[in-house]
């Protein structure tokens, strides 16, 4: 059983057996977890730190280090135990007891910003190697602009079978292939075991053709073979395709009775288990302890890394593009931001264009583009109809990546993890499009933008009804509401140039949240009249019309909308009524607002909510007894003007609405 030994140096075996060790001890404490994933791929891990990975751990974020990517999340102990013996010090040995408990940074899948090192959340399947595809993209395309002085490094993914049988593995490899992503490596635990049992259950896949199929690099190695290891890895880093090494390992190795087994996936081993593969390994230390011996191989590869960052420092300190790669890195000039936008929204005000909100945001990332050198733009095979591409960008191709443009394909999920990947990477700030509707396809991406806090900015056209002749499955109507469900995602629809400009600066100054920007494909007129240096789409909502003698009833719209409750607000006036119009882009952003201004803004008077969407999620603005104006079912194929004539969604049916809501509030005041 101590086969290890005989096919790895004494030096590796014993790093790999820490890895295991470690793996038991936690998961067994835990009384939960999966040891059969780093147990099976601990000799992988081993051979890979020692002779290649370029980190360093006292500089975690450190620009040129390597990415290393664990997609089969559910083996986060590996990680942890790896990130404990290079000598992290956010993972000392008490949280590798406190795996999977409360308040520990050991939680049960590897979380962005829980622990140092941790360059991605995985966990979903899939979600790791596509977003590390968008790593390897970044590492790229800041390497043709400054360099192998100060961009060099690889990315790393170790990846499971289930990576690979999810949809968005497909979107990735063939993305990264096309693109010729040649410091992207990916090492498959192929161990032939899922939850069900053995993979014949479910695949009949042969990987390796796949991936050679979409120009990779592919490679089968002994998965416990220690030179075989290192050599398809050199062979990997010296090939200018993405690179597939397939390595046959066998699934909780090390545990005498249980290895091989799809029962070692997901379930501590138990104290006999335990105790026999100490013996079967040689393994002598007692739970949670490790020889000094190990310790200081492990720390050796930290001390490389610290070398390899010592030296780049001092190329960045002599480099003549030391500044703007500098720049890069780090938040936006705001005062230039500011002064650009600031422009930019009283040039507006003089002209009052009427265009649709997706025109409004290509005509505000031409002023972004120009003023922030590191944005990058794309859309899943939708450039013409998102308007993301502003003047002067050029595309990124396939051994070409200067430009600033990303053509992502029909592949919306890919997109989303692949920009995650880009902002995570550092140095680039993305922001990609597609249809409104086609953003349940990226969903599982988003998600974890928002839960990461990381600055993406998803371009969402053709928002509603309005987009008019595409039909129903073009028509977004429950979109807004299950966004808007989403924590930490601000989600901003505007209702003009003005509100669209206002977006964007929101969106590449806000820290720690992506962004949802909503827009129309129909034309809207202005419905800003003054300029205000002010950022009022930062304040979620606010009233655009205001009764000085007091008001009857609030309407209270977003995006194409706005214009409705405007145009019934002066129907009201003619019937004597006092309706004041609030304009609320950015619900999540009107929520982090003193409740004296949400009480100002929303009012005591009745209130009208007008939204081409369904209602879920307006209790932020409205009472149960409010009213609302909207959709209550999908939409139709015809003209956008016929479509919001059919369902309703006009001045005139918002005035009934209004005044309905006058009179039952009347005589509520009545019988109270």
């Amino acid at each position: 059983m101590n086969q290890i030994a005989q096919l790895s140096t004494p030096a590796e075996t014993m790093m790999a057996n820490a890895i295991r060790a470690l793996t038991m001890d936690a998961v067994e404490a835990a009384k939960s977890g999966h040891p059969g994933m780093p147990m099976g791929m601990a000799d992988v891990a081993a051979v890979l730190f020692k002779r290649f990975v370029k980190l360093d751990p006292s500089a975690p974020g450190w620009a040129d280090r390597d990415r290393f990517v664990l997609s089969a999340g559910h083996g986060s102990m590996l990680l942890y135990a790896v990130h404990h013996l290079l000598g992290y010090a956010d993972m000392p040995m008490g949280q590798l007891r406190a795996f999977r408990q409360f308040g520990s940074r050991t939680a049960g899948h590897p979380e962005y910003g829980h622990a140092a090192g941790i360059e991605v959340t995985t966990g979903p399947l899939g979600q790791g190697i596509a977003t590390a595809t968008g790593m390897a993209l970044a590492e790229r395309m800041l390497n043709a602009r400054f360099g192998d002085e100060l961009v060099d490094h690889f990315t790393y993914v170790m990846a499971g079978d289930g990576c690979l049988m999810e949809g968005i593995s497909h979107e990735a490899i063939d993305m990264a292939g096309h693109l010729g992503l040649g410091r992207l490596i990916v090492l498959w635990d192929d161990n032939g075991i899922t939850i069900d049992g053995g993979t014949e259950l479910s695949t009949s896949t042969d990987q390796l053709a796949r991936f050679a199929a979409s120009g990779w690099h592919v490679q089968r190695v002994d998965g416990h073979a220690a030179e075989e290891i290192a050599a398809a890895i050199e062979a990997a880093r010296a090939d200018a395709r993405p690179s597939l090494i397939a390595c046959r390992t066998v699934i909780g190795y090390g545990a005498p009775t249980k290895q091989g087994s799809h029962d070692v996936h997901g379930a501590p081993l138990g104290a006999s288990e335990i105790a026999a593969a100490r013996e079967a390994l040689g393994w002598t230390s007692a739970p949670f302890e490790i020889p000094e011996t190990v310790y200081a191989e492990w720390r050796a590869v930290a001390e490389r890394g610290r070398e390899a960052h010592a030296q780049w420092a001092s190329r960045l300190a002599k480099s003549p593009l030391r500044d703007e790669f500098t720049a890069f890195h780090t938040a936006p000039d705001a005062r230039a931001l500011d002064a650009a936008i600031g422009a930019y929204k009283h040039s507006l005000i003089q002209s009052a264009p009427n265009v649709a909100t997706r025109k409004s945001s290509e005509m505000a990332l031409e002023v972004l583009n120009e003023t922030l050198a590191n944005t990058v733009g794309g859309s899943a095979d939708l450039t013409g109809s998102n308007n993301t591409r502003s003047k002067g960008m050029t595309s990124v191709r396939p051994g070409d990546f200067g430009g600033r443009y990303v053509h992502y394909g029909i592949r919306e999920h890919g997109m989303a993890a692949a920009m995650n990947g880009i902002a995570l990477h550092g140095g680039l700030r993305p922001y990609g499009g597609t249809f409104l509707a086609f953003a349940d396809y990226a969903r599982g991406a988003i998600r974890l933008s928002a839960l990461m806090g990381v600055q993406v900015t998803y371009v969402l056209t053709h928002d509603s009804i309005g987009l008019g002749e595409d039909g129903p499955t073009h028509q977004p109507v429950e979109h807004l509401a299950s966004l808007r469900a989403m924590p930490n995602l601000n989600v901003i629809r505007p209702a003009d140039a003005v509100e669209a400009a206002e977006a964007w600066q929101i969106a590449v100054t806000a820290e720690g949240r992506p962004n949802a920007l909503i827009l129309s494909r129909q034309n809207l007129p202005m419905i800003r009249g003054r300029h205000i240096d002010e950022n009022l789409t930062a304040r979620g909502a606010y009233l655009l019309r205001d009764p000085v003698e007091g008001r009857d009833v609030t309407l209270i719209a977003t995006g194409s909308e706005v214009q409705i409750a405007v145009a019934a607000a002066r129907l009201l006036e003619e019937r004597g009524l006092r309706a004041a119009v609030v304009s609320a882009p950015c619900f999540e952003l009107f929520a982090e607002q003193g409740p004296a201004y949400r009480l100002r803004v929303r009012g005591s008077a009745p209130r009208v909510g007008i939204e081409a969407a369904i209602r879920q999620g307006w209790d932020l603005f409205l009472e149960r007894n409010d009213a609302f104006v909207g959709m209550a079912g999908f939409g139709a194929s015809a003209p956008a003007a016929q479509l919001y004539e059919h369902f309703g969604i006009t001045p005139e049916a918002v005035a009934e609405a209004a005044e309905r809501a006058i009179a039952n509030n009347r005589k509520q005041e009545e019988l109270a």
